[in-house]
């Protein structure tokens, strides 16, 4: 296993892609700390990684506090014996029409997915050099990173932000051996895409489903994405063999066509 003895922190760890990540990693060898605001569902995920072997540790937070996750990440390296490997997963999405964002929706998004990704990134790389060794830092972006969507507006500008957070890191933490991407999913199957698909339901009057579908078509493969896909690839970004990749943000969308 490549990861066998490494020690790696998901956010938003409870459910979902998080979920996935969490117990790829686990599966491949990693001990776990489980990051997440809802205590209750990380501590379910918690018994599934402790069923493949692994210790586990859990910790609430809110990632949009720095503080919160630097105390995350120090709880992380006692009660696991290290730090090598941060996943920055939590996010939110929103669905609206740009004429119609207000204020505090760009705040709150905007505090969540693109400045938590930031407190991620910086509290990670600076335990990773206080301890003297390497690291991995991995971010979520999205399709919505590389393509704007309308009605997804706001959430495309936070995502394009996480590819540029991920590019401007990876070149100014690369002497120190830390190494920083992305991964950018497609149309995920979570509980996330359900709630979507019934805003676009609300706001356009298409049926529930409809929108989901929709977009599902559109992809080469032929099926919705699962947090399975998104995390074999999370997991070769915490191996040895991306060793020699940094600043990357690639789609793992199952060839998405875009209409």
């Amino acid at each position: 296993m490549a990861i066998s003895g490494k020690v790696a922190l998901v956010t938003g760890s409870g459910q979902g892609i998080g979920r996935g990540i969490a117990l790829r990693l686990a599966k491949d060898g990693a001990d776990i700390a489980l990051v997440d605001l809802n205590e209750e569902k990380i501590k379910q995920v918690a018994e599934e990684v402790k069923g493949l072997g692994r210790k586990v540790t859990t910790f609430k937070a809110d990632i949009s506090d720095k503080e919160q996750i630097v105390a995350a990440i120090d709880h992380a390296e006692k009660e696991l014996g290290g730090f090598d490997i941060m996943v920055n997963n939590a996010g939110i999405c929103q669905v609206n029409a740009l004429s119609d964002v207000t204020p505090a929706e760009v705040e709150k998004i905007f505090k969540i997915n693109v400045q938590g990704t930031l407190w991620g990134i910086q509290s990670a790389a600076a335990k990773f050099i206080a301890l003297g060794h390497k690291g991995k830092i991995i971010n979520a972006s999205s399709i919505a990173g590389h393509n704007g969507f309308a009605m997804l507006g706001i959430y495309s500008a936070t995502k394009f932000a996480v590819r540029g957070l991920t590019q401007a890191a990876a070149l100014e933490y690369a002497s120190k051996g830390i190494t920083i991407n992305a991964y950018c999913p497609g149309i995920v199957g979570t509980d996330m895409w359900e709630e979507i698909d019934q805003r676009f339901a609300d706001l356009t009057g298409a049926a529930k489903g409809e929108t989901y579908d929709k977009f599902v078509q559109g992809i080469a493969l032929g099926r919705a994405e699962t947090p399975d896909d998104v995390a074999a690839f999370v997991s070769y970004l915490a191996g040895p063999d991306s060793d020699y990749m940094t600043g990357q943000a690639p789609l793992i969308d199952g060839g998405m066509v875009y209409r």
